[in-house]
């Protein structure tokens, strides 16, 4: 059967969307709102406790519902659904469900929404600690930036956080990726067939009122959900090293840092007497984006493409960032700001844009043409639409295709099945 109007979509998602909060949310609202203007049946399930941001889902017609980890109530909850179309949302829920779903739906096209590749990431977090315990230089992180792609496979290819996620990734119909370097070190270096992935970068509305211009802006802004590593890094660098270089050549500047979940120890960072203002989370990130001069983005790891950088083209701020913010983003079109791999380039670079509007009108219209030929939804919703018709249509020669994810599907179906077995027969057991 094809995809109509009458398709039924199952979204399984880690957290409830929070798309104020994090850009891995708001990549999945703009998901959700693709398969709506489809007029598709969706339904958005997960075991996670509602946050304090959370999106109101059934506000736009999207059914919630809460379901639990371990838990066979899934299975009558499946089976009475029968979606056509299953979307994880993060691999952890394809491992938790998606032997469920091949059990009771195994027709259903199953679809994964990796955000990023967690695996990247966290081997990139490792790199980083080992860097700071072989030196205390706080300023030049090059190494960290140099490795090409076989690099990343060796970092990346004996850990368990990686063989957790690609076996979900062969496991699934289609992934949709959000970097195409991500792309390029899965079928380069982890031989993955093409015909699994899809590029589906962010995809925001784009600007349509004039920017808030060079004169009426002050201050240097860094924003980011502080429950992502990366981004609590990068303000631990900023107010050790970065900031402090910067307040040298600029003595009055201020640094507004914005992100949602705000610990302790973020806020005990907070110094007016040095211009380092912790602000917790923004009510309208835009807003805030659009009265700032220039963005911080000092990431020294990380992975996928940098959704407070995105929100900056999107509000005229050029950003200043290193190769790894950059990630995946521009292509070989002109960066919308600055990047460097060192602490003291960051900082002149960010001076410079800061003081010189020449320079800084230039960055701005390179984000501007940057939005437009990589971040149209326009373009990128209907060729995700497209790209699931062919899927489902072709769902038997796709699957014949990727004998290793049948394979990896069949024996992930079969332990757990052994699995289940063994539980019930031991709760049977009077020892």
């Amino acid at each position: 059967m094809s995809l109509s109007r009458a398709t039924k979509v199952l979204v399984i998602g880690y957290v409830w969307p929070e798309p104020r909060s994090s850009a891995a949310s708001g990549h999945v609202m703009q998901i959700l709102e693709t398969f709506l203007k489809q007029g598709w049946d969706i339904t958005f399930a997960s075991p996670a406790g509602a946050g304090e941001h959370k999106a109101d889902l059934s506000a736009l017609g999207i059914r919630e519902c809460a379901i639990e980890l371990n838990n066979s109530s899934f299975d009558t909850f499946v089976s009475e659904l029968a979606p056509d179309i299953v979307l994880f949302d993060q691999f952890m829920m394809e491992e938790q469900f998606g032997w469920r779903v091949e059990k009771h739906c195994p027709q259903a096209l199953r679809v994964l929404e990796t955000s990023d590749l967690q695996s990247l990431r966290h081997a990139r977090h490792q790199r980083l600690k080992e860097r700071l315990k072989a030196s205390d230089d706080l300023n030049d992180f090059t190494s960290l930036f140099a490795p090409d792609l076989p690099q990343e496979f060796a970092l990346m290819a004996g850990t368990d956080l990686a063989k957790r996620e690609i076996a979900a990734l062969l496991r699934c119909d289609l992934n949709l990726m959000i970097s195409p370097v991500e792309i390029a070190l899965l079928v380069e270096q982890f031989k993955l067939p093409p015909s699994v992935l899809h590029w589906c970068p962010l995809m925001p509305d784009l600007p349509t009122q004039p920017f808030v211009p060079f004169e009426d802006r002050a201050h240097f802004l860094s924003i980011g959900n502080f429950r992502h590593a990366p981004n609590w890094d990068a303000v631990l660098w900023m107010k050790t090293t970065l900031w402090p270089l910067i307040r040298q050549q600029l003595p009055g500047a201020q640094l507004h840092i914005y992100g949602a979940y705000t610990p302790p120890k973020a806020t005990a960072l907070h110094n007016p007497a040095q211009g380092f203002h912790v602000m917790n989370w923004a009510e309208d990130a835009l807003q805030v984006m659009s009265a700032a001069r220039i963005c911080l983005a000092p990431l020294r790891f990380g992975a996928g493409i940098k959704g407070k950088i995105v929100d900056a083209m999107l509000c005229g701020t050029p950003t200043v960032t290193t190769p790894i913010g950059a990630e995946g983003m521009s292509g070989a079109m002109p960066w919308p700001g600055a990047m460097g791999e060192t602490a003291e380039d960051l900082a002149a670079a960010a001076v410079r844009l800061y003081q010189d509007k020449a320079q800084w009108t230039q960055a701005q219209e390179a984000g501007t043409a940057l939005l437009a030929a990589h971040y149209r939804q326009a373009v990128h919703g209907p060729a995700l639409i497209e790209r699931l018709h062919t899927a489902h249509n072709n769902l038997e020669q796709l699957r014949q295709q990727n004998f290793i994810g049948a394979m990896l599907r069949h024996h992930q179906h079969k332990s757990t099945q052994y699995m289940s077995q063994w539980i019930e027969e031991k709760n049977k057991s009077p020892h």
